[in-house]
């Protein structure tokens, strides 16, 4: 079932029209401090992701990539600057008012799985419809529709440590879709599969977008990030350029996609 089939009901919760902010960043700061030593892993990061848009976020080892990601889902705190997600400041949430924001309006995929080890693959997927206010029959037939756009329907009573890890990262994207997320957040999604696997989460991703899910996506793979409507790169922990992907006609020995640097 597409998203579009759900609005009207009250889960879950719809974010506004397509052309509007979904989530934005002023001046946003992530700095450690530890045994005397000061590391700014962000350092005044501005950004923006419409409703629908998918943004893939790259540069090199140490680049605060991922922090970046953390931060932006509440997993760590920020140091300074604002997030705004729906409309709403987000950075001065408690810890449990970013739980209750996650539950409601954010999924994440990370690069090692994080499953529930003493949960079936099928509770792993139906939990956060559950948490988000799905009836137990929402998050049956949501589980469902996942598990076998990802090719995985028979593993739903195993358990995560019995599948392959290229299982385990579709059953991870399929929870963090589960409850029809705002914006998802992904980790290095493929980062630890092989080619068909990569295949298959891809495969998905690129559904979920075709459908208006938001997505914000830490990759290093440039095929992957080909998925994207835009690439922004950091570069020590500063945004070095934000640059639209502009699909143009395949031709024999052409180019598939071509950079727009915005201006």
């Amino acid at each position: 079932m597409s998203r579009s089939a759900r609005k009207g009901s009250s889960w879950p919760p719809q974010p506004g029209p397509a052309d509007t902010v979904l989530l934005r960043t002023s001046k946003l700061v992530k700095v450690y401090r530890a045994d005397g030593v000061t590391v700014e892993a962000i350092r005044g990061v501005d950004i923006e992701l419409a409703v629908g848009e998918f943004v893939a976020v790259m540069g090199p080892s140490g680049s605060g990539k991922s922090t970046l990601l953390h931060v932006l889902g509440g997993l760590e705190p920020a140091t300074a600057g604002e997030i705004w997600l729906l409309g709403e400041q987000v950075d001065g949430l408690s810890t449990a008012g970013w739980a209750i924001l996650r539950r409601r309006h954010v999924g994440f995929v990370f690069q090692f799985f994080n499953l529930l080890s003493n949960m079936t693959v099928a509770d792993n997927v139906e939990l956060p419809a559950l948490l988000a206010g799905a009836t137990p029959r929402q998050a049956r037939n949501r589980r469902e529709e996942l598990l076998a756009e990802l090719g995985i329907s028979d593993k739903a009573n195993a358990a995560p440590a019995r599948l392959s890890g290229g299982e385990q990262q579709r059953v991870a994207l399929a929870r963090a879709l589960a409850n029809e997320p705002s914006l998802l957040l992904a980790d290095e999604p493929t980062g630890n599969l092989d080619s068909s696997n990569t295949r298959d989460v891809l495969r998905l991703l690129r559904r979920a977008h075709a459908d208006g899910q938001s997505i914000l996506m830490v990759t290093h793979d440039a095929r992957v990030a080909s998925l994207a409507d835009r690439v922004i790169n950091l570069f020590d922990g500063m945004v070095a350029d934000d640059a639209r992907m502009v699909p143009v006609p395949r031709r024999v020995n052409g180019v598939g996609d071509i950079l727009e640097l915005r201006g």
